[in-house]
């Protein structure tokens, strides 16, 4: 009768140098199965990553509340609404009439404009006229 386990290590002792590879590759294989820390750093890097896609869509969504706020403020200081301000003011003759459209040019002006009271805004108007006079 034939000696089995003499035979099978006649055998593995025969292997050549590419079976043994091929091995040393499974084992290696088998070492990085999940649970392992090339499955941790995976998981991390997805953690990494879905952290700063976060990041970058609420920097998104500030800009556009930044952006919305400022063309907010911008329409509520607007030339037009200046001027309509002006139209219903009294007393306002032809040139400081147009000494304020040129003072509307500037968005600080007319912010002052619009955000004094309205019986404040014809002296106003009349003391710039006479500063850019001088």
């Amino acid at each position: 009768m034939v000696d089995l386990m003499a035979f099978a290590d006649e055998d593995a002792s025969s292997a050549s140098g590419d079976d043994a590879n091929i091995l040393d590759a499974n084992a290696k294989r088998q070492s990085m199965a999940p649970g392992g820390s090339a499955s941790r750093r995976k998981r991390s890097r997805k953690a990494t990553g879905d952290a700063i896609v976060d990041a970058m869509l609420e920097i998104a969504a500030a800009s556009k509340m930044r952006a919305a706020a400022i063309i907010k403020n911008e329409d509520r200081f607007s030339i037009s609404k200046c001027i309509k301000l002006l139209d219903e003011m009294q007393g306002v003759n032809q040139q400081i009439y147009f000494l304020a459209l040129d003072l509307f040019e500037n968005p600080i002006l007319r912010e002052v404009f619009i955000s004094l009271k309205t019986d404040r805004r014809l002296p106003w108007l009349q003391r710039k006229c006479v500063a850019s006079s001088v």
